[in-house]
């Protein structure tokens, strides 16, 4: 059995950087919270803190500091429920979300939840799921529909992109038309280079792979920013754009200028119930912002 006051110790250590910092936190000296550590290193047999400014976990250190977080947010969820139980330090839920959603809807879930504290990721949807499989989060917004093993999967719906650029970037590059050889030439905007939604696109416009010249960009606004200063073209999420496009500022491309991306809320089932509340926002929030297909 684990002695939860050397866990707390552990926490407060890689949540403040420091012993001194971790003693106070939990009001004691720092000499109890290097007692509890060595303790613990002992009775596992590995070294779990590496002592340092800031103090950092080793892998062993930070499998069990995730698990202690895990406890206090079951903890949480439970003193919700009885009254009677003191209510701990509020454990951050740790969640990883692909950086368009962040910039467009996740937000909105987020504010709807009170009481909760948040330690937000971002990665690709496509890979955000190996995020739950190393255990690094409770939750991630996914393109996987299927779920990691402990895991639940709820269908989001789809973040609905559309190919744009501004009105002199398309003048410029395609007096001729949208086709495949003035794509291959024109500027195309990436977020990263695990990001390949704009090559998907051009192969479903064009029936082959094009590799346009890049700008690498990563930053959800900073697309729209860049299309509307005529740097490049790219994929941007529909709800960011459509008032540019309604207003002239930007323009569409192509034959079929949309390309869906559907998403899905995965979460660790040991944490449902502890995580229901968020999960409740992000299926409402959802509804609104994502096209349900």
């Amino acid at each position: 059995m684990m002695d939860y006051t050397q866990l707390a110790a552990l926490r407060a250590i890689l949540q403040t950087g420091s012993f001194d910092g971790a003693a106070a936190a939990l009001n004691v000296t720092p000499s109890a919270i290097s007692q509890r550590i060595k303790a613990l290193e002992d009775q596992l047999g590995t070294v779990l803190i590496i002592r340092g400014t800031p103090a950092t976990a080793t892998a062993a250190g930070q499998r069990l500091f995730r698990h202690a977080e895990e406890v206090a947010l079951l903890e949480t969820a439970l003193g919700d429920d009885l009254d009677g139980l003191a209510p701990g330090p509020a454990a951050p839920v740790r969640v990883v979300v692909n950086a368009d959603s962040l910039d467009t809807w996740f937000i909105e879930s987020m504010a709807q939840v009170d009481g909760v504290l948040f330690d937000i990721s971002t990665d690709d949807q496509d890979f955000s799921a190996d995020w739950l499989r190393r255990g690094e989060v409770m939750a991630a917004v996914t393109a996987h529909a299927k779920p990691v093993q402990g895991c639940d999967s709820i269908p989001l719906g789809a973040l609905r992109y559309l190919a744009t650029a501004s009105p002199e970037f398309a003048t410029r590059h395609f007096a001729g038309g949208f086709t495949a050889a003035s794509a291959k030439t024109a500027p195309m905007l990436m977020f990263n280079r695990k990001d390949l939604s704009q090559h998907h696109w051009l192969t479903a416009q064009f029936g082959k792979r094009i590799t346009p010249p890049l700008h690498l960009l990563p930053s959800t606004r900073g697309f729209v920013t860049a299309a509307l200063a005529g740097i490049g073209w790219g994929l941007n999420p529909e709800p960011l754009v459509q008032d540019h496009i309604k207003d002239g500022n930007l323009v569409t491309l192509g034959d079929v200028p949309t390309y869906d991306v559907p998403l899905f809320w995965q979460f660790n089932r040991v944490t449902r119930q502890a995580l229901a509340p968020l999960t409740r926002a992000v299926r409402q929030v959802a509804k609104q912002w994502l096209v349900q297909l």
